[in-house]
């Protein structure tokens, strides 16, 4: 028994560092955008101890200077250093980023989940919802949220989430109709399992890989969505920094004497969502075992343990 379950360990194990190798090897552009978000999540994790000046301290440097060893990408127009408040940028929209994107995607299953595995009057009722939710521009429904919840980050998370996640349980409502009509789940039912306990066995495990990729491709529209949001003055509120608000404000009143203080940001942000759209385009491509070449393909080398 303990051997049984030391190479279901190591099974486990081994298809882990396979899909690693196989990101290497197979999506050169996805290594890049994996390694991309590997150094946003190291920025935002240790920006107290990277970043070279407070987060908001002010005239550190002339006011509008531009790139110098002091101030690598110069400072603005309170003479704040302006990598300083990318590196604390950076933190805002991985908070923002994974928060929006892990609610999101628990808003997407329960309602997705749900709807399809009930069906009939429930199911027909909730997508009708859907339709309407998915009428409006995601933006407006935003900010209308921002504005009822208040600005503050984590109303920003809660307006992203419910954004994103109603409309995301179409993927998932999809993924769940193909699965209810599997035999396991007839079994399950006929043994006397109640609903919840099909859902949270039986159903739920089986569209864990749909859940991931939705998650992986939520999560650098959430980072945009924010920026956007900050852009138009219903973000993060100052003097918290964020690329968004960074781009707005002082950046475009000062855009003509000191370009830099608007291309900086604005290229953080075009790189952090490239590289995480291509990370995530990957994990989609080596996951989605519906896909030539997904998760089933490697699955399929690794040695089972024997039945004793």
């Amino acid at each position: 028994m303990a051997d049984a379950s030391l190479e279901h360990v190591l099974e486990k194990r081994f298809t882990f560092l396979d899909f690693w190798k196989r990101l290497v090897r197979e999506k050169p552009v996805g290594t890049v955008g994996g390694v991309i978000t590997v150094f946003l999540l190291f920025t935002a994790i240790f920006a107290d101890l990277i970043a070279p000046y407070g987060m908001n301290e002010t005239f550190v440097g002339s006011p509008l200077s531009g790139s110098s060893p002091e101030h690598w990408l110069g400072t603005d127009n309170l003479g704040r250093d302006i990598l300083t408040r990318i590196i604390y940028g950076a933190r805002i929209s991985v908070i923002v980023g994974l928060s929006a994107a892990t609610l999101g995607t628990i808003i997407s299953a329960i309602i997705g989940i749900v709807s399809a595995y009930l069906g009939g009057t429930v199911d027909m009722v909730v997508q009708r919802f859907v339709d309407t939710w998915m009428c409006f521009p995601a933006l407006i429904i935003s900010m209308v949220l921002v504005i009822g919840l208040g600005a503050s980050i984590w109303s920003i998370i809660l307006a992203l989430a419910f954004t994103w996640g109603v409309p995301g349980s179409r993927v998932v409502r999809g993924a769940v109709i193909s699965i209810r009509e599997n035999a396991y789940v007839d079994a399950a039912r006929s043994i006397g399992c109640s609903t919840p306990r099909v859902l949270m066995r039986h159903i739920l495990p089986n569209v864990t890989a749909t859940l991931i990729i939705l998650f992986s491709i939520r999560m650098p529209a959430m980072v945009l969505a924010e920026a956007s949001l900050s852009f138009l003055g219903f973000g993060i509120p100052p003097p918290d920094p964020s690329w968004g608000s960074m781009l707005s404000g002082p950046g475009r009143q000062y855009m003509l004497r000191s370009p830099m203080m608007a291309v900086w940001p604005g290229l953080a942000l075009a790189v952090v969502v490239y590289g995480v759209n291509m990370f995530g385009d990957a994990v989609r491509d080596l996951l989605d075992p519906r896909l030539r070449g997904g998760v089933a393909r490697y699955d399929s080398k690794v040695k089972r343990p024997r039945s004793r």
